[in-house]
């Protein structure tokens, strides 16, 4: 495909993965572990587009710019550093991107975290999305799903049209978006010119928009103002722009995608590399010590230097709630 306009890969890194821990902690969160294939999911992101886009764009934070930068460094890789001083959420930090941009670049949003297999169905996906966006729409990625996964939002659409976003449901109502067939996975990757997005985010909410500006405007060596950025709304790009702007285009993608949000995730995956799993499907993470599993079944055992983790596998949503008790008491078992 011919590109036309300059393609810039935005990867945001916030995010601690509270879900997983105690191997994702404040100090080492998720994307940055080396536990796929020897690489950071922050890693394989970067390799995944390198030959997609022609520039980079990290927007990150005071905690973890060091990461990103190690890993940048290693493969030799040039980029644009945007530091956030307090996290404001997906609506800021994908603004803050864009007016560090050119009016006419063609932005490719995603997350660090996620995993994708399937190349050559993932660059289709990413083309088209190129295509629209060059057409002055914003464009969102849908996963065709697999199974009626309780822990991701939807996107309901008639073609590349969406119709609604959709709240991460139960277990009744994903089986029938299943069901229905005109519902997919929300990957939360977006791509589009970035005065495109700046103009939707401005229409639709004009109060993150203008803050977002003025933080950057003030921006020293792409380090961004704390008390400055603590005036702009907290706010995701989804309740911002996607579900109000009438510029919405979906992009059908038939890559495997994973956001490894949980345990579970985590797991599925690792069984899919050859990971060992016992006679009744108990894995044990980070030790090679011997461990056995006795009257147990689908139990994951995560071990760490200062913390072990015993859970049953569909029950890997509830981890958060650990998360939230240790980070109420202050706990050093986060950092």
């Amino acid at each position: 495909m011919k590109k036309t306009n300059a393609v810039t890969h935005v990867i945001l890194t916030g995010g601690v993965g509270s879900r997983l821990w105690p191997l994702s902690r404040k100090s080492q969160p998720k994307q940055y572990l080396d536990l796929f294939d020897g690489k950071s999911l922050f890693e394989m992101t970067v390799d995944r587009n390198r030959s997609l886009a022609d520039s980079v764009m990290v927007v990150g934070n005071t905690d973890n710019c060091h990461l990103s930068k190690k890993v940048l460094e290693k493969s030799a890789t040039p980029y644009v550093d945007i530091i956030e001083a307090t996290p404001r959420n997906t609506a800021a930090a994908i603004a803050f991107a864009a007016c560090a941009s050119d009016p006419d670049a063609i932005l490719i949003v995603t997350p660090s975290d996620h995993i994708i297999d399937g190349t050559r169905a993932y660059e289709q996906s990413i083309n088209e999305a190129i295509e629209k966006a060059e057409q002055g729409y914003i464009v969102t990625f849908g996963i065709v799903p697999t199974k009626p996964e309780t822990g991701y939002g939807y996107i309901e659409r008639l073609g590349d049209d969406v119709i609604s976003f959709r709240e991460k449901p139960n277990k009744v109502s994903a089986k029938d978006f299943i069901k229905n067939g005109n519902f997919l996975w929300n990957s939360g990757m977006f791509c589009f010119k970035a005065s495109v997005f700046l103009e939707e985010l401005q229409l639709f909410n004009a109060e993150v928009f203008e803050k977002s500006k003025i933080v950057w405007e003030a921006n020293k060596a792409g380090q961004l103002d704390l008390e400055m950025s603590m005036a702009i709304p907290s706010i995701s790009v989804d309740y911002a722009v996607m579900e109000r702007s009438k510029k919405i285009k979906v992009v059908s993608s038939e890559f495997k995608w994973s956001d490894l949000g949980s345990f579970e995730s985590v797991y599925d995956y690792l069984v899919s590399k050859g990971h060992a799993v016992d006679t009744n499907g108990n894995m044990v993470i980070g030790t090679d010590v011997y461990t056995a599993f006795v009257g147990l079944k689908n139990v994951i055992f995560v071990h760490t230097e200062n913390a072990n983790l015993i859970l049953q596998k569909e029950s890997s949503q509830e981890v958060k709630n650990i998360y939230t008790e240790l980070e109420r008491n202050n706990s050093n078992l986060l950092d």
